[in-house]
């Protein structure tokens, strides 16, 4: 039987892990003390902060950093920074902002995953990948001889059957590691899961393939999954073929779904709602999704007929096309309905706010839509997002 999610060989720290361990490159990309800070915090210890490019540098030309990173990974593998486990696997606490996200830390396949809309890959993205993104970012990658996750991979698994059990046995296993994080990221403790127990866990993933044809959906790293995808294109290698990634269960209680709304600028607000209307005229029978409409003269709901299974879909597939035909209009993502109104109080501005995704329409929603629109829903606050500990050789 063919497992979609395996141990493999996996390197640690030796030593120093609140140094070498540092939230993942794609959070904080505005705030450069954030990360001045964690460079005071490293100073020269070894640390993932050398292997990795905080997005805040990424540019079009990333020559010298990644020079940098290749030769950092080289003297890491020479040196005695790392121990290596192999058949490893890891389930992981991670406490923050009072509470508790459990996860395993293993291996994907990378045949299994496809990033593309409409894909009936067993792993899959939730929301659109935007290719230009790629090419950086497999730049930094391709010669790398060291990839280090912070994927995050969501299972749905509304009976808490794999991942949850495991709390009641780390008392058990052999502990990987137990330290605070830097910089506000809470507490973190990892454990080896052993052999028998890794088996129960994987033929408890392989049974939500009962329900589903969905296995995974990326939760975090849509973009870092992507590149790994691209690169092994690139470099068919075996070792190249996997992925190392962090599974954690949409229903874990840490796990919360904020919607992400709409604003337009400089745009003729009527003339929008019109058009929007017009085309999704509701006829009796039809599945439809509320708005609500914001300008500077106040709120309006509106009722559409539904083409997507979320409103956010509706909604932005209809948007998506309005800018191609205004490109004076300007579109911004927001978080919270208190911005939505006050950057509405601006004359030629429409907000839109709607229902958010709960966490049961997620695995329907993308079977049924494909990939999400970009910016659908928001997982988590940036200190809670996944730091990098565990690293993986792919060369």
């Amino acid at each position: 039987m063919k497992y979609h999610f395996n141990p493999c060989s996996m390197l640690l720290p030796k030593k120093d892990f609140e140094k070498w361990s540092v939230v993942a490159c794609d959070q904080y990309t505005s705030e450069q003390k954030y990360w001045d800070e964690v460079e005071k915090i490293v100073g020269d210890a070894p640390s993932a902060l050398n292997i990795i490019l905080p997005e805040i540098y990424l540019s079009d030309d990333n020559s010298e950093r990644i020079a940098s990173i290749n030769a950092h990974m080289a003297q890491y593998l020479d040196s005695d920074v790392f121990e290596t486990f192999e058949d490893a696997m890891i389930y992981v606490e991670r406490e923050s902002n009072g509470t508790k996200r459990l996860g395993i830390v293993g291996v994907i396949d990378l045949e299994d995953y496809d990033y593309t809309k409409g894909t009936d890959a067993l792993i899959r993205a939730t929301e659109q990948t935007v290719l230009e993104r790629i090419p950086p970012r497999v730049a930094i990658r391709k010669d790398a001889l060291l990839e280090m996750p912070h994927v995050m991979l969501l299972i749905d698994d509304p009976d808490k059957k794999v991942i949850e059990p495991l709390a009641s046995k780390k008392g058990d296993m052999a502990t990987a590691y137990d330290f605070d994080l830097m910089q506000g990221g809470g507490h973190i403790e990892g454990y080896f899961i052993d052999k028998d127990t890794q088996v129960k866990v994987q033929d408890g993933l392989e049974s939500l393939l009962n329900n589903s044809d969905l296995l995974f959906a990326v939760g975090d790293g849509n973009h870092s999954l992507a590149t790994a995808k691209e690169c092994y294109r690139q470099n068919p290698t075996e070792l190249n073929r996997y992925a190392l990634v962090e599974i954690v269960n949409i229903h874990d209680a840490s796990i919360e779904f904020e919607p992400i709304y709409r604003v337009m600028f400089n745009i003729d607000a009527d003339d929008f709602m019109n058009k929007f209307m017009e085309a999704h005229t509701v006829s009796n029978g039809d599945e439809t999704h509320d708005y609500e409409c914001v300008t500077k003269n106040g709120s309006e709901n509106i009722t559409v007929k539904a083409t997507a299974k979320l409103p956010v879909g509706t909604l932005q597939v209809f948007i998506d096309e309005y800018l191609k035909e205004n490109p004076q209009v300007k579109i911004d993502y927001i978080h919270g309905e208190d911005v939505v109104y006050d950057l509405c109080k601006e004359d030629n501005t429409l907000g839109f706010i709607f229902k958010g995704m709960g966490k049961s329409d997620l695995f329907p929603a993308v079977s049924a839509d494909g990939s999400l629109p970009r910016k659908t829903f928001s997982m988590g606050h940036a200190h809670d997002k996944r730091y990098y500990i565990e690293a993986r050789k792919i060369k």
